[in-house]
């Protein structure tokens, strides 16, 4: 009679007592803090929860949160690209230095490159007053406050797979007389677009619920610059919990949506290239 495992056999013991580790530790750092969210949603009703969102100022910020992260996301997708490119595949005099400075986002308090940003990019900033349009207090401001948190979580995810791609599949496919366009859209994009995908859903995330960086270059201005993570906080200051609850609730499903659509897409492209 055929039994079915669990898990399979594994040369180094311990899976139980790993396993319930992993799982308590998840379940007080993501599971009961969702849990608790969801639970205060439940309690106050799909009716209460909807009147409280349904808001004209609620539903523009929460457009602005997620049209800024896409947009920072889709940029840091290319230039994150060609920065891992350039520090795998070239040696030059900094490049190290270069490859230790794409990690500043993360060891840097978001505050502090909130202040930067505008500092620079305010309309009498080093780099404010040259350009024609306005970037501080408006939303291109907000685009540049997450493309500095979110190109490291590209550079970082795709790096690894270029240092293993081996470059005779290149020149082999050169040889074959591929020109350089194609040897990049047949071979080198289906090896890297897994990773590519993990590293636009990594920065996605990272972006939607940004705050410190953000409120200091955006201007925070109703209908136009407050992003939901500052509704979300000027509720708490108000003590409204439940609002403040809702405008969460809100956010987590929207972003559970774009992440389960960029899961369903990296698995299907994983299956094709054969990467699975």
């Amino acid at each position: 009679m055929a039994t079915h495992r669990f898990v399979a056999p594994s040369p180094l013991p311990g899976f139980g007592l790993s396993f319930g580790l992993t799982m308590a530790a998840l379940s007080a750092v993501v599971l009961l803090p969702i849990a608790m969210l969801v639970g205060r949603g439940i309690a106050l009703g799909p009716a209460e929860l909807w009147g409280m969102v349904n808001t004209p100022r609620i539903w523009t910020a929460l457009g602005l949160s997620f049209r800024a992260a896409l947009i920072a996301s889709l940029v840091n997708l290319v230039f994150g690209l060609l920065l891992a490119w350039v520090l795998v595949r070239y040696r030059f005099p900094g490049r190290r230095l270069i490859d230790a400075a794409v990690d500043l986002p993360f060891a840097l308090p978001t505050a502090v490159a909130g202040i930067a940003l505008t500092a620079l990019y305010a309309p009498n900033g080093a780099f404010g007053q040259l350009l024609p349009v306005r970037v501080a207090y408006a939303e291109p401001g907000i685009w540049l406050a997450l493309i500095f948190i979110g190109l490291p979580f590209v550079v970082r995810s795709v790096q690894p797979v270029l240092e293993e791609l081996d470059p005779e599949l290149e020149e082999a496919s050169a040889t074959l007389g591929a020109s350089r366009a194609v040897t990049l859209r047949r071979v080198v994009l289906p090896t890297l677009t897994p990773a590519l995908l993990t590293g636009f859903a990594l920065a996605l995330a990272r972006s939607v619920g940004e705050y410190g960086s953000v409120i200091f270059i955006a201007g925070n201005l109703p209908f136009e610059t407050e992003i939901a993570p500052l509704l979300i906080v000027i509720r708490l200051e108000e003590y409204n919990y439940d609002a403040a609850a809702a405008i969460g609730i809100a956010m987590l499903m929207i972003s559970f949506a774009m992440l389960l659509a960029l899961n369903l897409i990296q698995t299907w492209t994983r299956r094709r290239t054969g990467h699975a």
